[in-house]
């Protein structure tokens, strides 16, 4: 039986986030309707979660020294990692000295944080189908790689998210810009990359998966709807729901999933990413928390990707059940800047159906994720859209422009 207390007082019960973007602000405030104290961690000041939660720290997240002198302190019930640039090894140790529960579990955190760790999970131990790939930790063993796996091919960091540093190369001369580019955008030093071969597809999907108590405790999977996205240089511009897509090619997505998933343990949500060809499926990577595709479930679902992750966490029960059709477009920042002022909110919020999430970043530079539209209708090409028109209409004026 989950017993919850008051924040701030000695039975409370503490959720403590190592990652504080818009996703992360998202579980706070999730987290805080239910009376869970929150302790938002980040590596700048007055992110988005810092700006809701009851405490807030600046740390580097990579530091595991660092990461261990906050969770000594704030003696947090939960540890829930937002995303890759953490030191997970000190995770683990702490799960194993029984100091906090980490989300989903230590392990799982370890292997996902790394693209490598969850493709040879996936691909060599529980043979799902993937596209060919190699890893690389040197622009020359980078030229090996693609020789390996063909062109053309996309190299990625195994250390990044949302598709930075993410880039294709059709020829080998390309492989010197993908290389730097994506030593760029790693969150870690000197990066491992992994090439993957090119696979043709249809769409892709991300499928949000919950493994949550159901009666009696026992662990249960369940799946929200398919989720449609569409990508401009490795990073999502706008996601719907639901996709659709055959009997067969869902039953093969959720099988994937539900293996991947399994393996990882514990509990809460993962956002699992296929590209789907017909009735073709294959893995792409999965997250150990709520994706960013998934903000469109903000106007889809009864219980948004964020509701149920901190439903999951605290062992309570869970519903994916699907409201309408929704989408969701990104508002991206246009120039440099500290401070950040939105214009056209009134025109954009008469677009029919619409709203509006402004993550409160406190410095925009281009093609920084600022915000994001949501839109409901009675189909998802209505609801994209006006999701678009509605993210068009919003328009970020930087303060050194302004």
């Amino acid at each position: 039986m989950t017993v919850l207390g008051t924040p701030l007082t000695r039975d409370a019960v503490r959720l403590l986030l190592l990652g504080s973007g818009e996703l992360g602000k998202e579980v706070a405030i999730e987290a805080q309707r239910l009376g869970v104290e929150v302790i938002a961690v980040d590596r700048y000041a007055n992110a988005p979660a810092h700006q809701v939660a009851h405490r807030a720290y600046v740390i580097d997240m990579r530091d595991g020294q660092a990461v261990r002198d906050v969770i000594t302190r704030e003696q947090p019930d939960f540890v829930v990692p937002e995303l890759e640039a953490i030191a997970t090894e000190t995770l683990m140790e702490i799960e194993n000295e029984g100091l906090a529960e980490v989300i989903p579990t230590a392990r799982g955190a370890f292997l996902t944080m790394n693209r490598e760790g969850i493709r040879r999970l996936a691909a060599e131990e529980l043979k799902i189908p993937t596209s060919r790939y190699a890893f690389a930790g040197s622009l020359e063993q980078l030229r090996e790689a693609a020789a390996t796996v063909g062109f053309p091919c996309v190299i990625k960091p195994v250390m990044s998210s949302s598709g930075k540093g993410q880039s294709t190369a059709f020829s080998e001369p390309e492989l010197i810009a993908a290389w730097q580019e994506a030593q760029k955008k790693s969150r870690v030093a000197l990066a491992r990359v992994i090439v993957e071969s090119f696979v043709e597809f249809q769409y892709e999907i991300t499928l949000l998966t919950v493994r949550a108590a159901g009666p009696g405790g026992v662990v249960e999977t369940h799946f929200c709807e398919p989720i449609g996205h569409r990508q401009e240089r490795g990073d999502y511009v706008e996601s719907w729901q639901p996709q659709p897509m055959s009997e067969k090619a869902l039953y093969r997505a959720r099988e994937m999933a539900a293996k991947v998933t399994e393996a990882l343990g514990g509990r809460g949500i993962f956002g699992c990413e296929f590209f789907v060809n017909e009735d073709q499926v294959w893995f792409s990577e999965v997250s150990p928390r709520p994706h960013d595709t998934g903000l469109v479930t903000l106007a889809s679902q009864y219980q948004s990707e964020f509701e149920l992750h901190v439903r999951a966490i605290l062992g309570l029960p869970v519903s994916t059940e699907l409201l309408r059709p929704a989408a969701s477009a990104v508002i991206y920042g246009t120039g440099t800047g500290v401070g950040v002022r939105f214009a056209g909110i009134d025109a954009a919020l008469r677009v029919p159906g619409t709203k509006l999430r402004l993550f409160g970043k406190p410095e925009s530079y281009t093609r920084r994720r600022l915000g994001v539209a949501l839109a409901m209708a009675p189909d998802i090409d209505s609801a994209r859209r006006r999701a678009q028109e509605c993210a068009s209409l919003v328009e970020v004026q930087p303060a050194s422009s302004v």
